[in-house]
């Protein structure tokens, strides 16, 4: 016996994908008997996302192979993962999603799926993500193309160029390059070993100074890596939310930057680090810098604190303990329960609302998954109150509809949390296929299963990136020059002509798969330069104004200013299939000049694109005829027309 069901073919599932509540869904099996009586069919399904409900359906033969039912999806946000059993004689068949087949394929299974979040998934089920129906995100963050800066590095203005004695102030721990083209530190002063405290004197002036140039990669969004004063160059230690930290500026230049910004058509997105802050702080105050008392003063003995409910500490004196990001004694960890926490955050006068009175278009929150749930729903319902179009961004590693964080699935994708979150599965998967550690079907498969689990307004907003500050640089990745390991040994690597050369011929097919695929594509300050670097520090180095590579800059200008001139790229439907092991080929594409939300779009009605990531010429069969694709080349195509 066989049995066949493919959850991405509208034969066998329709709709298609995550659906919004009390959908009817029609699911279908066939069912290949070869001499097996067949006793009866029977769709299986679970939903929920903490306790879960299971229940059976019997299934009605439609023709002599094929069986089919209709599901109701539940009335509220979950995930309902379903699965098929036929009985043949005395036992059970089962069918389960295979997961490594690009169709959605199923497979038979001795038993039943796993789909609790305390069990191991040896056998998974068939998922569909049932999502708010009133589920909206920012129409400016759909298919947008962002910009990401960290601000420390990216440009100096003459305005704000800070001194060395600015820089050290009261913390002699730091570093200050008064040459911006020096490297980055990566061993600290001896007393202290590295702890990401040397600055080179970018500033917001500085961005605001060079929004042409952000402008000219065809950005919609800048992303600023956090902004608020701290000790650290990369400012996930917030020292003061309420305040820009004055080594990148002031408030106003906070707010210059932003409305600059948005005559360009550009909207500002901050980092929001509201899972921790530095013990070097306004609220925790471990190193006593600051005049009030903090947490610490209180664990101390020494004076009551407004904040120490939230923190956890324990002890006394000497024996002070108390709850930290990853053990990192320089980030304690908040309590996210604390009422006054929530309303210094997400009162009307608190923090989301104040940024965004200033300008700001939406907050992206760093380690989201660690954000309890019921916290992460007050985040968005205050940022919409304050703007209904403002923007929740997070960021998540995995696919964010079936993420499992302290023990139980998270509500991050069913349109209660989050507007979008951060492509690393996106990023996963271009570039393992670009660097031949997996096939063209392989990736399809990653990508089209994330299509088929995200509701279509959030899928369209998501980050998709192949770098950032927490991740190597996309060329060093894409060189195939191996990750030594440690910080000295990272320092030393600069990549051969050899290396190079083959990173930014696989650097131009990975942008242009980016500005076609659906969703906001995401490009790393420096990258389009082709800047270099391991993980942190050495994917954090300065921009290298004088020594920018024209070529790729103009690569890199052209294909994401596609966004702009093609909207199909910003909302049209899509097809995304492999041709072989190392083709693929998109199509975006207007149903009766319709996008993929039912929209009027002007402009052409379908983009084509074929990447070819072999060394050697490939030959692509297409209804107009074959294309030839030439080594490490990309044809793109408007209406039938080439553009690259």
């Amino acid at each position: 016996m066989r049995m066949v069901h493919r959850s991405r073919e509208i034969a066998h599932r329709d709709p298609f994908g995550a659906v919004p509540l009390d959908t009817e869904i029609r699911l279908a099996l066939e069912v290949l008997q070869e001499g097996t009586a067949v006793n009866g069919v029977y769709l299986a399904y679970a939903y929920g996302r903490g306790q879960f409900r299971t229940g059976r359906q019997a299934m009605e033969q439609r023709a002599d192979n094929l069986w089919d039912c209709r599901l109701r999806v539940p009335g509220a946000p979950v995930l309902l993962y379903y699965w098929f059993e036929v009985e043949t004689g005395g036992e059970i068949r089962y069918l389960v999603c295979d997961r490594d087949k690009a169709d959605g394929s199923g497979k038979p299974s001795e038993t039943r799926p796993d789909f609790h979040s305390h069990e191991r998934f040896s056998h998974y089920a068939f998922q569909i993500t049932v999502y708010d129906d009133a589920f909206e995100t920012p129409e400016w963050l759909r298919g947008a193309v962002i910009y990401q800066v960290f601000p420390d590095r990216f440009a100096r203005s003459p305005e704000r160029m800070p001194t060395e004695e600015a820089v050290m102030a009261d913390r002699p721990e730091r570093i200050f390059h008064a040459n911006w083209e020096e490297d980055v530190d990566w061993m600290g002063r001896p007393d202290t070993g590295y702890i990401a405290c040397d600055f080179f004197g970018g500033s917001l002036k500085g961005i605001e100074e060079h929004l042409d140039h952000i402008a000219a990669m065809g950005a919609d969004v800048i992303y600023l890596n956090p902004v608020f004063e701290a000790r650290s160059n990369h400012r996930y230690d917030t020292a003061d939310y309420t305040r820009v930290d004055p080594l990148l500026g002031t408030e106003e230049d906070l707010v210059s930057l932003c409305a600059a910004a948005r005559v360009r058509g550009i909207h500002v997105v901050l980092d929001g680090v509201f899972s921790h802050t530095g013990a070097d702080s306004v609220y925790f105050n471990r190193l006593y810098r600051y005049p009030g008392a903090g947490a610490w003063q209180e664990a101390m003995g020494e004076r009551r604190s407004p904040y120490f409910f939230w923190y956890s500490i324990r002890g006394d004196g000497d024996s002070i303990q108390y709850d930290s990001w990853w053990g990192f004694p320089e980030l304690p960890t908040i309590n996210k329960d604390d009422l006054s926490y929530r309303a210094f955050i997400l009162g009307e006068s608190g923090i989301l609302r104040r940024w965004i009175r200033a300008g700001i278009s939406g907050w992206r929150l760093d380690v989201s998954d660690e954000l309890p749930d019921s916290f992460l729903r007050e985040i968005r319902r205050t940022v919409k109150r304050e703007d209904p179009e403002a923007a929740v961004i997070g960021e998540v590693w995995e696919d964010a509809s079936n993420k499992i964080s302290y023990g139980s699935f998270r509500d991050f994708a069913f349109g209660a949390t989050h507007d979008s979150v951060m492509g690393y599965p996106f990023r996963s998967a271009l570039l393992n296929w670009l660097s031949r550690r997996s096939t063209a079907p392989e990736m399809v498969n990653a990508l089209e299963t994330i299509r088929e689990n995200y509701p279509p307004v959030f899928f369209h907003c998501v980050m998709n990136l192949i770098g950032s500050h927490d991740v190597p640089r996309a060329l060093t990745v894409l060189s195939g020059h191996p990750d030594p390991g440690d910080r000295d040994s990272q320092a030393a690597v600069h990549l051969s002509t050899e290396e190079r050369e083959r990173g930014l011929r696989l650097l131009r097919l990975a942008v242009v798969f980016q500005a076609v695929f659906p969703g906001a594509p995401s490009l790393y300050y420096g990258d389009e330069t082709g800047m270099e670097g391991f993980r942190d520090p050495f994917n954090r180095r300065t921009f290298p104004w004088g020594h920018v590579d024209a070529d790729l800059v103009e690569h890199f200008s052209k294909v994401f200013s596609w966004r702009k001139r093609y909207p199909v790229l910003k909302t049209g439907a899509c097809d995304f299939r492999a041709e072989g092991l190392d083709v693929v080929a998109i199509r975006r594409y207007l149903v009766d000049g319709r996008d993929a939300f039912g929209r009027t779009v002007d402009g052409s009605s379908q983009i084509e694109a074929w990447i070819n990531r072999s060394g050697e010429e490939r030959q692509i069969a297409t209804p107009d005829g074959a294309i030839r694709l030439g080594p490490w080349e990309a044809m793109a195509a408007a209406d039938g027309e080439r553009i690259l």
